[in-house]
């Protein structure tokens, strides 16, 4: 069998790492907000090239903490509305309702799967104060585009990179710092995984910043003392540990899984199969390989059949969830379409060049 994803593979080289810093923690005694949090802040800052990074508990709250800071300092009002794609992962969407704000689902380019910055034009109103880029699969959205959107029309840009540590683009600035603030996962699963939840936001804003660390943290700055109603979201340090402990791993993780992509995109030539779009560069760092076929689920049969793992993100658009159903009444035919056709195929920093050759026999023989 091959496996989707290999968690024991990929973090079996930090192990002696994780136990060292583990000990080093259980000897100084301080488990909340401590050296070791504070340590991946400054690293993951300086990595990103942003002034601030603030861990927080998971990337879902890092992407409402960000929308509630900005709510605090008075750029956004409840009631405003959110650009979001379409076709993203739920937790986009759940973000601008946490922070009492309106989401505005536009269509994605089928080609990249991102936000199309048209589309996104042409859901602005006088109501519209933001847009949230998500990098989907590990690609930059068309930050370029919807950045001068955003100029013009004197908006927020916000960045959902949960998918896309390290892809940076031609110039070489990376996602976290092509907006005014963006919102990281570290989800065990994600190119930089902790093992448990963990999150992180990034910003060169410094009265956003401060903002969102006194809301990550009860609203406090000062202990005991409260100036806004905040909540408790922090980066824990075991957590933060482990992610110092991983990410000078991080670019060479995505160069591999960068040459698994490369070899798919050579070797797939199934006329039933679309692949991704691969710019050949680092502004995509292959999360995941998602495909496209018409028959779905016979393709997973027929690969699981032949012992390749595959999953599939996602098999539900979310203006179709039960969760939101005043999304119900929408039309979203190239958002629906992707979300019926797309397979994900395995691809990590520990996947074999041979590996990746069953699956292309595999594909090629469908």
């Amino acid at each position: 069998m091959i496996p989707f994803l290999d968690l024991h593979k990929i973090n079996a080289p930090y192990e002696a790492g994780f136990r060292q810093r583990l000990d080093d923690i259980l000897q100084k005694g301080w488990f909340i907000l401590g050296d070791e949090v504070k340590a991946f802040e400054q690293k993951y800052a300086a990595y990103c090239g942003t002034k601030h990074c603030i861990g927080v508990a998971n990337g879902l709250d890092a992407l409402v903490l960000i929308l509630k800071a900005y709510v605090q300092l008075g750029r956004l009002q409840p009631g405003d509305e959110v650009i979001v794609p379409a076709n993203t992962f739920i937790a986009t969407m759940l973000s601008v309702l946490e922070a009492g704000l309106v989401p505005v689902a536009a269509e994605p380019d089928v080609k990249t799967f991102n936000l199309d910055p048209t589309a996104a034009t042409d859901k602005i109103s006088t109501k519209t104060k933001a847009i949230i880029a998500v990098h989907l699969y590990g690609q930059l959205a068309d930050m370029a585009a919807l950045s001068a959107l955003a100029e013009k029309h004197g908006l927020l840009l916000i960045e959902d990179a949960a998918q896309a540590h390290g892809a940076m683009t031609g110039a070489g600035v990376r996602a976290g710092n092509l907006s005014d603030a963006a919102a990281f996962s570290f989800y065990p699963a994600k190119n930089l995984g902790a093992l448990g939840d963990a999150g992180a936001i990034t910003t060169n804003d410094d009265a956003l910043a401060a903002t969102v660390y006194s809301l990550h943290n009860y609203g406090s700055e000062v202990k005991y003392r409260h100036d806004i109603a905040g909540t408790n979201s922090r980066l824990d340090e075991i957590q933060a540990a482990f992610l110092n402990v991983k990410l000078d791993g991080l670019d060479p993780d995505n160069d591999h899984r960068r040459n698994i992509a490369a070899i798919y995109g050579a070797g797939i030539s199934n006329p039933k199969i679309t692949l991704p779009f691969n710019p050949g560069n680092h502004s995509h760092v292959f999360h995941l390989y998602v495909i496209r076929t018409a028959d779905r689920e016979g393709l997973q049969r027929f690969l699981s059949d032949h012992g390749i793992s595959t999953q599939i993100h996602y098999p539900i658009a979310p203006h179709r969830q039960k969760a939101l159903t005043d999304w119900h009444h929408l039309s979203l035919p190239i958002t629906e379409k992707i979300h019926d056709e797309v397979l994900s195929l395995p691809i990590s920093p520990v996947m074999t060049e041979t590996e990746a050759g069953v699956v292309i026999s595999a594909l090629n023989c469908y």
